[in-house]
């Protein structure tokens, strides 16, 4: 039985995704729009949808805009921003009734989709400019969302880990743009970028719900009209340097109670790998759940951290090591941590570690795709990554994983850089 029935169309200008399903009385409209990241536009790619959501040629203000939700029996529209690999992606989502559970005729599937359309493609404006008080306005908050990254001490240390790691690399920049530039962006130099964006970007509109896949080709025709001078869409590489010569340590010193320590590891895999499902499995095994090495020997038998666990990037082909611990257990920890890693290659990992790991897994995968929101997320993987993997080949691939291909690709992983936050004077 197929779990997912995806349909892909081309447009112009954009794909179509159709995913019908009966599972929901909503129908969730997510346009995902992807570029590399770049240094001179990180910043104003991250204001941008924040931007966008405030305001539309008809609905010149939120308040006026919201009221144009409302009127559509309470749909919702949201923003977010995403990295992946070497892209920075802006997804705006709106989530509305199914007309079908209405009890008059309202054609709100055709209006929610002209009301998406108005916020992405006709914003509010005057003179080529966004207007000056919404910028500002967005712009405050912007440079208030990476303030926060600094009071929670470990984004702060992800965050570093990340500039250090890949100094040399797209990849090294926040998501959310940096703060020194933030004052420097005008609504005519925004609405220059945003005009880039509509020419320039990869643009994908997923359509989930109870809607024929050809009722909502119509409607996306009809609605999402592009400029006739859209370009071809950049791609970029996520290969980084091939091998790690040295280990960087880096040091920081703040007022903080406890230190936290951040290890980054480059396996040279990624989603469109071969190796990508095992590495999945490592990855549960090592550090990805309450069961594994990290958790089991780093927190629990030793007692040295608060919390200790790992997580990876499909697109970079990073593996992310997070932990709490006192300053004074800095060395003992990291020579643990790695000790783990030694554990895999050497092929010591249990029938309990290996079967459990794998029940995680595709508990996780099932949780993920059972929510509109998560479905987009996992079939996005393959408009990155350039791959086609479905659910069901996703699901019977991390089943099949072994324990011979679990410590092949354990081996291929370089610790690359450390990055420890300490407490002052400790």
């Amino acid at each position: 039985m197929t779990l997912v029935d995806h349909h892909v169309a081309d447009l112009p200008g954009m794909t179509l995704h159709t995913i019908e399903t009966t599972k929901y009385k909503t129908t969730s409209l997510i346009l995902q729009i992807k570029s590399p990241i770049a240094e001179e536009e990180v910043t104003k790619r991250a204001l941008l949808p924040y931007v966008l959501q405030s305001g539309t040629e008809r609905y010149s203000s939120s308040k006026e805009l919201r009221g144009a939700l409302d009127g559509l029996y309470g749909a919702t529209l949201g923003v977010d921003l995403s990295k992946k690999g070497e892209y920075q992606i802006i997804t705006l989502r709106m989530d509305v009734a199914n007309e079908k559970f209405l009890s008059d005729n309202t054609p709100l599937l055709d209006r929610a989709f002209e009301l998406l359309s108005q916020v992405f493609l006709k914003p509010a404006k005057e003179n080529e400019a966004f207007l000056p008080r919404i910028v500002q306005k967005e712009k405050r908050s912007l440079k208030q969302q990476i303030e926060s990254i600094y009071d929670d001490k470990m984004r702060y240390a992800n965050k570093r880990l990340i500039e250090e790691m890949f100094e040399e690399e797209p990849y090294r920049f926040n998501v959310y743009g940096n703060e020194q530039e933030v004052d420097q962006i005008t609504p005519e130099t925004l609405y220059d970028y945003y005009q880039k964006v509509i020419k320039e970007d990869e643009i994908h509109l997923y359509a989930v719900g109870d809607v024929s896949k050809d009722a909502l080709q119509e409607l996306a025709k009809k609605h999402f009209v592009f400029p006739a001078d859209r370009m071809e869409p950049k791609r970029t590489s996520s290969a980084g340097k091939q091998r790690v010569d040295e280990v960087k340590e880096v040091f920081e010193e703040q007022e903080v109670q406890q230190g936290k320590l951040h290890m980054g590891y480059r396996t040279y895999i990624t989603y469109s790998d071969p190796e990508y499902l095992a590495l999945q499995v490592f990855n549960g095994v090592f550090g990805g759940f309450s069961h594994s090495k990290l958790f089991m020997n780093v927190r629990e038998k030793e007692s040295l951290a608060y919390y200790a666990a790992s997580r990876f990037e499909s697109h970079k082909g990073i593996i992310f090591v997070m932990s709490g611990i006192e300053t004074n257990n800095y060395e003992k920890t990291v020579k643990i941590i790695n000790e783990q890693l030694e554990e895999i290659r050497n092929g010591n990992i249990t029938d309990g570690e290996l079967e459990q790991t794998k029940a995680m897994i595709r508990n996780q995968i099932l949780e993920t795709v059972d929510d509109s929101t998560g479905l987009v997320e996992v079939l996005y993987h393959e408009v990155v990554s350039r791959h086609k993997r479905t659910i069901e080949e996703w699901l019977e691939g991390i089943q099949n994983v072994t324990k011979e291909q679990i410590r092949d690709v354990s081996k291929k992983i370089q610790l690359d850089t450390i990055y420890f936050l300490k407490g002052r004077g400790e």
